[in-house]
């Protein structure tokens, strides 16, 4: 059943591909196209996997089922590193932006950051994770205001360069770094995918973990990271989209109905990848490219996200 279940995922994943590459086809400028349009569908699939495996992993870490990476402050970080690399360096901003080398250097500053607040959790002990999700609202709201702050006092020209750092897009992603992030994304879910066992045992909680003999402490340290650089790789590539791991990770678990997690991740990033491709079809062919994707999906999340608040609530 639960085979079946991903491969009907699966053949909606692959419609919506299909659709998305040959709709409105001009067979005259075929080629160029297809290439173009093949690109964007990389990009979407790269996301899309590195924000549904980190969603399902750090809920099933944290055992919260209304959590994700970004709500840690990770989209905060990235914008705050946009905002001041074009407060430093103005114009020329644009040229930085599509080197590789700014494309690393966001990635370690995220990475810094959620491992900075990841010790904070590790030294005390698991049972400060309210202290975790406290100190990273936090720090996101600090980093978020100064952003807000330095824009406010840049050239309007040079806003328009961060505001399309804002929202998420698939438009201009830079090809270049489409081979470097697919390496990566693909060694780091080949490596969590080697633990998928044990998130079943981990799911259950931690005490039952450890006595079954899970080796609890150093997975979740190892994970926290791995986590950390897929969010990082992912929004560095695309932009920040804060509610598709949310709504595809819990999506995942009502579709399957398990805790096995070798369905579940497989799921969340079928999930992912048919959120993006469907979004981005109503982006181009129904607003004509008036609203970013990030906006509808986040719409979307946010709505779902309150009816989990309401739901939990019940429960309590």
């Amino acid at each position: 059943m639960l085979k079946r279940k991903i491969i009907i995922l699966t053949l909606v994943a692959l419609s919506l591909a299909g659709l998305y590459l040959f709709i409105h086809m001009n067979f005259q400028a075929m080629e160029y196209l297809l290439r173009t349009r093949l690109e964007k569908i990389l990009a979407m699939v790269l996301c899309a996997v590195s924000i549904g495996v980190s969603t399902v992993v750090f809920q099933t870490l944290t055992h919260n089922r209304i959590l994700t990476p970004s709500i840690m402050g990770l989209d905060s970080v990235y914008m705050f590193i946009q905002t001041i690399v074009v407060f430093l360096f103005g114009s020329g901003t644009f040229v930085i932006m599509q080197s590789d080398a700014y494309f690393f250097l966001t990635i370690l500053l995220m990475v810094g950051f959620a491992f900075g607040l990841y010790q904070l959790l590790f030294r005390r002990g698991h049972n400060n994770l309210f202290l975790l999700l406290l100190v990273g609202l936090v720090l996101g709201t600090f980093f978020s205001s100064l952003s807000s702050f330095m824009q406010m006092i840049i050239d309007p020209n040079e806003f328009l360069l961060i505001q399309d750092k804002m929202f998420a897009s698939f438009t201009n992603v830079n090809t270049d770094l489409l081979l470097l992030s697919t390496v990566i994304i693909a060694v780091l879910c080949v490596y969590i995918f080697r633990y998928r066992h044990y998130f079943d045992v981990m799911s259950i909680g931690r005490d039952h973990a450890v006595n079954l003999g899970v080796p609890y402490e150093k997975i979740v340290k190892r994970m926290f990271l791995v986590i950390a650089v897929l969010v990082a790789v992912s929004t560095a590539l695309v932009g920040p989209i804060t509610f598709l791991g949310l709504l595809t990770a819990n999506l995942a678990r009502e579709f399957l109905q398990t805790f096995r997690h070798t369905y579940l991740l497989a799921a969340a990033s079928l999930l992912s990848i048919i959120a993006l491709l469907g979004g981005q079809l109503i982006v181009e062919r129904v607003f004509s490219f008036s609203t970013p994707i990030s906006v509808i999906i986040n719409f979307v999340g946010g709505v779902y996200f309150i009816y989990l608040l309401i739901k939990e609530s019940k429960k309590i």
